[in-house]
């Protein structure tokens, strides 16, 4: 007889994870928006020294990256919380604020892990489309809120639409939401932005204790592997529900080392952001040269829907593969016949165009 399972666990939908992690490296990985830089060798070192003490526990308190991170963004070391990787937090905020007869809300498509929430929780999920230009619709998601709403998502820039509001519509949108709700500004690609100063956000903390800014060590510092995601938060209270609900020792040593590491070259981040931003132009100019309008990305990748729709989406993406290039397809992420595509090296961004001017 097999086993039986919970009715949380059927609920829960499956994460859709990127393929190709089994590949020769000549792959060009332009699914799992990545950085295509490695790690800086100061960050190596950082984490080499750590690899001696591993016999024993990381800091439970995460104290030194919470100092470092306090140091950097000028937020209260008690309104940090970190996690392995930004998902960690946000599941855990689902875990602590939702239940059954809650309500979350959240544009779609946005980051897949969203629905999760719900699902685990037995909270209902409201999903608002984004409009006509892949933007959250933040009007629109106002008038869902209720007394029932305990949780707000705003990705901005979004995943995978790869679009973000000015932060003037954000705070306007913020300032209509109750107290008594969490609103999560996801902005795990904020470095990559050029709308707004990505810090410009860390005002509304000062005046709105319900807001929570997620961000992530894995987008533009390139620790992906190593699993380091914090929040900025407007209250002391979100930090504590949220390690209440999680195992202990959620960050590893290295993670957490290679993080206040990071933290130290903001120059090495600049020179990324600057590389992302010349690759930007140089895909959206490439696909408009295939008569292929693509969204207006503020992220380090690229949104587009396909000529063909939908029924060429999975032929595309297989083709693609074929050619030694790894992409998303739309229809995993919410917009069937859409593709999500990572800026790689010029090299994998030009080999990508290729491929797919051979294709249409």
């Amino acid at each position: 007889m097999p086993l039986e399972f919970s009715e949380r666990v059927r609920r829960i939908p499956v994460y859709p994870a990127a393929s190709a992690y089994a590949l020769p490296e000549d792959v060009a990985l332009l699914a799992s928006n990545e950085s295509p830089d490695p790690p800086l060798p100061e960050v190596v070192e950082a984490v080499t020294k750590i690899l001696s003490g591993v016999n024993r526990y990381p800091d439970p308190t995460n104290a030194k990256l919470r100092a470092a991170l306090s140091d950097r963004y000028g937020v209260p070391a008690s309104r940090i919380a970190i996690g392995n990787g930004s998902c960690d937090i946000l599941l855990a905020a689902g875990e602590a604020l939702l239940e059954p007869g809650a309500e979350l809300i959240y544009a779609w498509p946005s980051f897949s892990v969203y629905p999760h929430l719900a699902a685990a929780s037995g909270a209902r999920a409201l999903e608002v489309p984004v409009d006509d230009r892949h933007l959250h619709d933040l009007e629109a998601m106002a008038t869902e809120i209720t007394a029932a709403t305990r949780l707000v998502l705003v990705c901005n820039p979004n995943n995978p639409t790869s679009t973000a509001l000015p932060l003037a519509e954000i705070t306007a949108f913020v300032e209509q939401v109750p107290r008594h709700v969490c609103v999560i500004l996801d902005e795990a690609y904020c470095e990559f932005n050029t709308l707004d100063d990505p810090d410009a956000s860390l005002d509304l903390l000062t005046r709105h204790p319900n807001l929570v800014l997620l961000r992530t060590f894995s987008k533009v510092h390139g620790l992906c592997g190593l699993r380091a995601g914090y929040a900025l938060c407007g209250s002391d209270e979100f930090v504590t529900a949220v390690n209440q609900v999680r195992q202990p020792f959620f960050c590893n040593a290295a993670a957490q080392a290679a993080a206040i590491e990071a933290l130290k070259h903001t120059d090495a981040v600049h020179a990324r952001v600057e590389r992302t931003i010349v690759a930007r132009l140089e895909m959206e100019d490439g696909l408009n040269e295939l008569g292929i309008q693509p969204a207006e990305s503020q992220a380090n990748f690229c949104w587009f829907d396909l000529p063909g729709g939908a029924d060429s989406e999975a032929a595309i993406v297989d083709a693609l593969a074929q050619r030694g290039v790894l992409v998303r397809a739309g229809g995993a992420l919410g917009r069937p016949g859409a593709l999500r595509v990572t800026y790689g090296t010029p090299a994998q961004n030009a080999r990508f165009l290729d491929a797919l001017r051979d294709l249409l």
